[in-house]
């Protein structure tokens, strides 16, 4: 993995995945059974629909020790909402705000379509997520870069 700056060579973020039983989790499952490269740091969290998740479950990940959350929306392929994308975004942006207000940097949530059959574009997301937060650092409220 590409390394941010010298004083983060030895850290590997961590990184929790709010992923969907029915649309990412397949994808989620092919990238590992297709052995793709992606960080090992990654752990995963199912549930019926990305427009579920509550903004304070993101701030709790991060309090407790995740260096960055990834919603893995359903997009348009969502079996119980026509506007999940646009629910899920606002989830989004909601999370990042609060955040902010706490004192860590927004950039450490991010949101991407991932399909049944996206083992590529997950493994891609995870490594470049991966790479981001190396150079952001590790998650700390008010000091260092996330001092905000």
């Amino acid at each position: 993995m590409t390394v941010g700056n010298k004083e983060n060579e030895e850290f590997a973020p961590s990184i929790l995945v709010f992923s969907t039983d029915s649309i990412s989790d397949p994808g989620i499952d092919l990238a590992g059974s297709s052995h793709l490269a992606y960080p090992s740091t990654v752990s995963v969290i199912s549930l019926p629909c990305s427009s579920g998740i509550k903004p304070k479950w993101i701030l709790h990940a991060i309090e407790k020790g995740f260096d960055g959350v990834f919603i893995a929306a359903d997009g348009t392929d969502c079996p119980f909402l026509p506007d999940c994308t646009t629910r899920t975004a606002k989830i989004a942006d909601t999370a990042q705000s609060l955040l902010k207000e706490k004192g860590y940097d927004p950039q450490r949530v991010k949101m991407g379509a991932i399909c049944s059959v996206c083992a590529e574009p997950f493994a891609n997301h995870m490594r470049n997520f991966f790479n981001a937060l190396q150079k952001i650092g590790p998650a700390k409220k008010g000091g260092g870069k996330d001092g905000i």
